[in-house]
């Protein structure tokens, strides 16, 4: 079992404590460490992402509105953005997510507005929005770190 550092805790302030449950019942229940890297941003902030190619959004969007988290999946002691982990812990977020009764919606499968209703793993979910926006004439815009209120 895991638990979220007091970095962490201190970037879930100001989130909505919707999604702030959510992150800590992941915790207790992921297979991935994880820590919070980002939850509520400044708009500066946010067009400063959406400058640099982080972010689709200039101005407003779900971290601004305290609606959001970006999480980093560890490897050990390391730090990584291995897809596959961030599938893995996506799958906490699911569980947490349906045992919270909050919609969450995954920035590495922007097709499912609420991942709690997804029949299936993550990993499905993410090679499933790779195909859905190939089939759109569209580039993926992967956000694996990303998790977002739907509702």
């Amino acid at each position: 079992m895991y638990n979220l550092s007091e970095r962490s805790l201190r970037n879930l302030s100001g989130v909505d404590e919707r999604l702030v449950r959510i992150v800590h019942r992941a915790i207790e229940i992921t297979e991935v460490d994880f820590a919070v890297i980002e939850g509520l941003r400044t708009p500066e902030k946010q067009l400063e992402y959406f400058h640099k190619g982080a972010s689709q959004i200039a101005v407003g969007g779900t971290h601004v509105e305290g609606r959001a988290v970006d999480l980093m999946a560890y490897m050990g002691d390391r730090a990584s953005w291995e897809i596959t982990l961030y599938d893995n812990l996506a799958d906490a977020m699911k569980q947490a997510a349906r045992d919270e009764g909050v919609g969450v919606r995954w920035g590495g499968a922007w097709h499912i507005p609420d991942i709690r209703f997804w029949d299936g793993t993550m990993e499905q979910a993410y090679n499933g929005y790779i195909d859905w926006c190939r089939s759109r004439g569209k580039r993926p815009f992967i956000d694996g770190p990303h998790f977002e209120l739907s509702n």
